[in-house]
């Protein structure tokens, strides 16, 4: 199972050598494990994406960090759409 999991990494790998800077890496990295923690709780990544794309940018979390706990792909508080139905399994 967590060979499986990683095998897109190690795909991927020889992509990412062409990275120019140390902050395009990071900024790669860190969309990769947002992608990967949607998948691991059975989320639609691009529903998933788009929804955290429209709401954070609107949210004080300078004010109110703990607001980034409805963000989180294991959040109860995502909208309906961001999960996978039991229908399309």
């Amino acid at each position: 199972m967590v060979e499986r999991s990683i095998r897109p990494f190690t795909i991927g790998r020889k992509n990412w050598v062409t990275m120019k800077t140390d902050r395009g890496a990071d900024d790669s990295a860190i969309v990769y494990s947002i992608i990967q923690s949607a998948l691991a709780n059975d989320l639609k990544v691009y529903e998933y994406l788009v929804y955290l794309l429209k709401q954070m940018p609107n949210t004080d979390f300078r004010t109110n960090p703990e607001l980034i706990e409805n963000f989180v792909p294991w959040s109860k508080t995502l909208p309906a759409s961001c999960y996978k139905s039991k229908n399309n399994e």
